[in-house]
């Protein structure tokens, strides 16, 4: 076993440290530690420092910036992320930046989208 050999954790397994739950509504931005999920509606920005999971009712207006992103609702609003995983319900509208993306079928995004290693020292920056 080498020093090296430290597994990553996939984001849904990871443990949620803040939860938004379906019905629930914010109004206002929200700043949170590690791995966040939300399933209600937040209208404002959020910045959560490790990943973010927008469940399928989870609904957001507003920029989002974090290191991971799991998208199975929809986000109305600018993306900032290392990581962006679109899934088969998930909707985007608005621009994108990010290191990796992937998008499912059925999975939308409508805006434009910047990829590269430039993202990172705002997101470092933001966390």
């Amino acid at each position: 076993m080498g020093v090296f050999s430290k597994k990553k954790v996939a984001l849904d397994l990871q443990t949620i440290s803040t939860l938004i739950c379906d019905g629930a509504r914010v109004d206002g931005g929200i700043t949170a530690p590690a791995v966040a999920r939300i399933d209600g509606h937040v209208k404002g920005d959020v910045n959560v420092s490790e990943g973010l999971i927008l469940g399928e009712h989870g609904r957001i207006d507003g920029n989002v910036i974090t290191k991971e992103l799991i998208v199975y609702g929809t986000i109305t609003g600018n993306i900032t992320a290392e990581s962006l995983e679109i899934r088969s319900s998930g909707k985007i509208t608005g621009d994108i930046e990010t290191g990796v993306l992937l998008v499912e079928t059925g999975g939308v995004y409508n805006g434009r989208l910047v990829m590269g290693a430039a993202n990172t020292h705002q997101i470092k920056k933001s966390a």
